[in-house]
């Protein structure tokens, strides 16, 4: 099986715990059978696995969020990369010439396309397998998976089958509805369109030459920033008359919003909180070194990071996109493929991040041409390679890296650095790489 998971989000609705380089698939509010924390990607990834343990797995992403996945996916998954955002078709266009000439995928398999962020149970992605096969029996050109609504939700498209059996044909495709409109869809057998989508490799490519001029994965890559801004729904599902639904009743929960994300994530408080016991249906997130205190809270969710706190009504927090838009701060934590940083500290010339970085890791060999930094060694031990000169260090060094040198810190065991940049321009944008 041949999964493509689109992965977008622009951290907006689960601020301030997401934001442009940790989208709500990343953060760690979830447990595995062994207690520990993971992540929506890991629980995909997992429930995946778990049901098809040959599954292909390719995530269709931006390079922000590259450095997430392989802290937390390893390389356990093939990574498609838009050069920018052009919305799901030219997405999939491009995850589609991957596969084909990076991968090495026969045109006449299967793709099943599907968002990386659902809630739901096992059942979901055996109900995927089944998608494969009817793509493979060539009944129809696209096999879509529709959900059997639960509300008359307003938040949904709707898929409007020929009949109420298990797999019948596309009649037409309704926008979101009003609540009373949603209604009359669901009494004629309506489905929410959950975004999955099924075909065969060849079918997604030849759309792709038609509607784009490109020759192959390397050359659609290069165009990729002139392409028209367009879903996969307009630009192919909703004018293809060769197409299928397959309905499916188990859980499934868009986590898209605070409110629904208390509903699913495994605890009701994570990090320093205390709630007292008159709080009710109050969920509270703190990933700062300070405690939090609640007290008669009802029906709230609070969520503190270093990028802000949210103190929100649960119903209330489904409307916060538009504000936190007016809020505008740079990223102070953030998971690479080494480890993490967390800004704690900024100043005019200065900036004071904490490194956490895992054993057999290690940063890009690089310089900065407008800073100097000084790394103090918390705990571990590694080595540093300056200017081509190599040194252990260990807990208690403390490193400095004049402007202009070239530099790389290899974690021998796990290790925590604090790392003070000091210069007049700050910037992420202020590195060059090299090789070692």
């Amino acid at each position: 099986m041949n999964i493509i998971l689109l992965s977008g989000g622009s951290g907006k609705r689960l601020w301030p715990l997401s934001n442009e380089v940790r989208s709500k698939q990343f953060l760690r509010l979830f447990k595995d059978k062994n207690n520990n924390y993971e992540s929506m990607v890991q629980r995909v990834y997992k429930q995946i696995t778990t049901v098809d343990k040959e599954a292909d797995v390719t995530i269709a992403t931006s390079k922000s969020q590259l450095s997430a996945i392989r802290n937390q996916l390893n390389d356990k998954v093939s990574v498609c990369i838009e050069p920018c955002r052009r919305d799901t078709f030219p997405a999939i266009a491009l995850a589609a010439a991957y596969l084909k000439d990076e991968r090495g995928i026969d045109e006449e398999e299967c793709v099943v396309i599907c968002p990386v962020d659902p809630y739901v149970d096992n059942t979901y992605y055996e109900a995927i397998n089944q998608l494969e096969k009817l793509v493979l029996e060539d009944t129809a050109n696209i096999t879509l998976m529709g959900i059997e609504p639960t509300v008359p939700s307003k938040k949904y498209g709707y898929i409007i089958p020929d009949s109420k059996e298990l797999v019948s044909n596309v009649k037409e495709f309704k926008e979101k509805p009003d609540r009373e409109t949603a209604k009359k869809y669901i009494e004629k057998g309506a489905l929410w369109n959950a975004g999955v989508f099924a075909f065969k490799l060849k079918y997604i490519l030849n759309k792709a030459h038609e509607m784009i001029d490109f020759t192959d994965y390397q050359d659609l890559f290069n165009k990729y920033s002139t392409l028209n801004k367009i879903s996969f729904d307009y630009a192919v599902v909703e004018k293809e008359q060769s197409i299928q639904v397959m309905r499916y009743a188990g859980e499934w929960k868009d986590v898209g919003s605070w409110n629904m994300m208390a509903e699913v994530m495994a605890d009701k408080t994570k990090g320093n909180v205390t709630l007292d016991k008159t709080c009710e249906n109050t969920q509270v997130i703190n990933e700062l070194d300070i405690p939090i205190l609640c007290m008669g809270c009802k029906d709230m969710v609070v969520a503190a990071s270093g990028d802000g706190i949210l103190v929100s009504d649960k119903e209330r927090s489904g409307q916060m996109k538009s504000y936190v838009e007016e809020i505008s701060t740079d990223v102070h934590f953030a998971e690479k493929s080494w480890g993490t940083y967390t800004v704690i500290d900024v100043q005019p010339q200065s900036m004071t991040i904490k490194i956490k970085l895992k054993k057999g890791n290690h940063m890009k060999y690089h310089a900065h041409e407008h800073r100097e930094e000084v790394w103090t060694i918390v705990s571990g031990y590694g080595k540093v390679v300056v200017d081509g000169r190599e040194q252990e260090v260990k807990t208690g060094d403390v490193i400095t890296l004049p402007v202009g040198c070239k530099h790389i810190l290899i974690a021998e065991t796990d290790m925590s650095v604090i790392e003070v940049q000091i210069g007049e321009e700050i910037s992420p944008k202020d590195k060059i790489v090299y090789s070692l």
